[in-house]
């Protein structure tokens, strides 16, 4: 046997219940949580539609098919704005004094029926190109959904303007920065829910858990992307917290300055987790299994995240990723609010027993921990969800020895899925 399957063989003897849930999700198991949607039943504009929300992000294109009903149309094209107005944000070729005013005024070209942009040089340009069409079928939402689509996509476009030529200075301006590209996501989505009627009025009025959910996702993103932000020139690290640390952001990635690197780490990820006590209010709120899945499935992929990230020196030298077959399992697991209490309570469980005595920011940590532990204190069947008897552990390792080369192929199958809680 070669080193690589070695080592693939090692990793899932390690984590047994990886494969059980990588061969039950490749079986059929992701259907109950991404049904696929029916392109023959779609008209020429929507079918056009899924084929750029497909094209752009597969893994949101998964998430998005398995909404109920109207609703999954309003996101689709929800989706599809955002992303063409995100491609004018990214697209460097664009003079600002071109760029404000567009991501100023982008909202009102939802109502212009032959306005396009062809000038963009950014990969997903097609959503700028063929803009006619994604502004048909949103034309043709219902207006309640327009009316939410167009104020989020008008609040996001100012507030896009305002961080171009402005780095994130304070907590307060990181907060704000996360709010206009995910928190105004989170509040829009949670209209649209209850828009549709699938969910009670409170889930789209209470914009400050909404805008929560967006926050503990961004800066899980902003957390995790330290070195590729910095190899591509961006920073979104907060001056204030990174500055007690290094006198440049980019000198966090230094061998030298490790030690305080990690400090820094896990000050950020101890802020970004105080914004798990509102994603379990908030997700305890749901009523539509679909709406469940779609809302748990991204926040409990983000905690596994920053635990992997917690005190880990990796983040300032490649990339931390959870496991295909953890994601897996948290794809699958993820499906109710005790479950996702207990995936939770698991992760921060992992952090506190990586706490150094030594870190700064260990108090405050412990604080929140103990605040999460609160709300999510095992019950249920879930809360032992990786007890397995040894029978079971024997045959696992067994399968595993037997089908490496197998689960290797079942693993690059489920990529597009499992990208969900990477990006």
């Amino acid at each position: 046997m070669s080193a690589f399957p070695m080592e693939l063989l090692k990793k899932w003897l390690g984590h047994p219940e990886d494969i059980y849930n990588l061969l039950r999700f490749k079986m059929g198991g992701y259907r109950a949580v991404m049904p696929r949607i029916d392109p023959d039943s779609l008209g020429r504009g929507l079918r056009t539609c899924y084929r750029y929300l497909n094209q752009t992000s597969r893994s949101f294109a998964a998430v998005i098919q398995a909404l109920d009903g109207e609703l999954r149309h309003a996101v689709c094209i929800f989706y599809l704005v955002l992303r063409a107005l995100d491609t004018i944000e990214d697209d460097m070729t664009i003079s600002l004094d071109v760029k404000v005013p567009m991501l100023h005024e982008f909202h009102s070209y939802l109502y212009q029926p032959e306005w396009k942009y062809m000038e963009s040089k950014e990969k997903d340009r097609q959503v700028l190109e063929d803009f006619p069409t994604i502004s048909m079928e949103f034309r043709k939402l219902s207006k309640v959904y327009q009316d939410v689509i167009s104020d989020i996509c008008h609040k996001m476009g100012v507030g896009m303007a305002e961080f171009l030529e402005k780095k994130v200075d304070s907590q307060h301006e990181w907060d704000k920065y996360c709010h206009y590209v995910a928190g105004l996501v989170g509040i829009g989505l949670s209209r649209l829910f209850s828009a549709s009627e699938l969910e009670d009025p409170i889930v789209g009025q209470d914009t400050e858990l909404a805008n929560s959910m967006g926050l503990f996702l961004q800066k899980t993103n902003i957390i995790r992307d330290y070195l590729e932000d910095q190899l591509e020139g961006r920073e979104f690290w907060p001056r204030e917290v990174w500055s007690r640390y290094a006198k440049k952001l980019s000198d966090l990635a230094k061998p030298e300055n490790i030690d305080m690197a990690v400090q820094c780490l896990n000050e950020l990820i101890t802020n970004a987790l105080h914004h798990v006590p509102d994603v379990l209010t908030y997700l305890s709120r749901l009523k539509n299994q679909s709406v469940f899945n779609f809302c748990a499935i991204p926040q409990v992929m983000a905690i596994a995240t920053l635990a992997a990230c917690y005190n880990n020196k990796q983040v300032f030298r490649g990339v931390v990723k959870i496991r295909k077959g953890q994601a897996v399992t948290l794809m699958m697991d993820a499906t109710n609010i005790q479950a996702v209490k207990a995936i939770m309570y698991q992760y921060v469980e992992e952090i506190y027993q990586k706490i150094p005595s030594t870190d700064p920011s260990s108090n405050k940590t412990q604080q929140v921990i103990a605040s999460i532990r609160t709300m999510s204190l095992p019950g249920g069947p879930m809360a032992s969800r990786h007890h397995y008897s040894p029978i079971y552990l024997s045959c696992a390792m067994l399968l595993a020895a037997l089908s490496w080369q197998y689960l290797s192929t079942i693993s690059k199958a489920t990529e597009e899925y499992v990208q969900a809680g990477e990006n």
